[in-house]
């Protein structure tokens, strides 16, 4: 049991070092998106054209990056949106079983569902080396590639997540109390 609180504790510093990566991303994004709209401006005020599709897709590949290595630090931080009907209202066992049998049923699938539709359609744009269709657009297959990466992290800390109820539910506490 050690060994996989060790691997747990592993994959949760990781996803806290990811999410200081994203982080940053997101004050980068909010620079191109301001650099975007002050560059539109003073470019009519100059006579000159200072934005392009590359900026704006830039933030919106920046955007897409912030939601999708976002998720997994999110779940290591507690901090996806729940259902609160009942789960509110059971003692911390209780909510321990409902996430293990939650992350068990439904988020492991779910994530192996999406790397597996996902690499179908990465392959084929890494294939034809997409690129944005608008005139100056960046390529898309490296931000596409990321969708199966992205759930790949996910699904990493869904087995932390795992690895932690299951913890909580099997160990008794060591002040004589029940686990948590």
């Amino acid at each position: 049991m050690r060994a996989l609180a060790k691997l747990s504790a592993l994959i949760d510093g990781f996803h806290r070092y990811v999410g200081r990566g994203v982080a940053v991303l997101s004050l980068l994004m909010v620079l191109v998106g301001a650099w975007n709209a002050i560059a539109r401006h003073l470019g009519r005020y100059l006579g000159t054209q200072l934005s392009s599709n590359a900026y704006l897709e830039g933030q919106w590949y920046m955007f897409s990056l912030l939601f999708l290595l976002g998720a997994a630090t999110t779940l290591e931080r507690d901090g996806h949106v729940r259902v609160d009907v009942f789960y509110g209202r059971l003692g911390p066992r209780g909510k321990a079983l409902i996430d293990l049998l939650g992350t068990a049923l439904f988020l492991i699938p779910f994530c192996i569902f999406g790397i597996w539709v996902s690499i179908p359609a990465v392959e084929n744009s890494w294939a034809v080396r997409e690129v944005s269709p608008d005139p100056g657009g960046l390529p898309r297959y490296p931000i596409k590639a990321m969708i199966p990466v992205a759930f790949g992290l996910l699904l990493l800390q869904a087995l932390s997540e795992l690895i932690k109820k299951a913890t909580a539910l099997l160990v008794p506490a060591t002040d004589g109390r029940a686990a948590p």
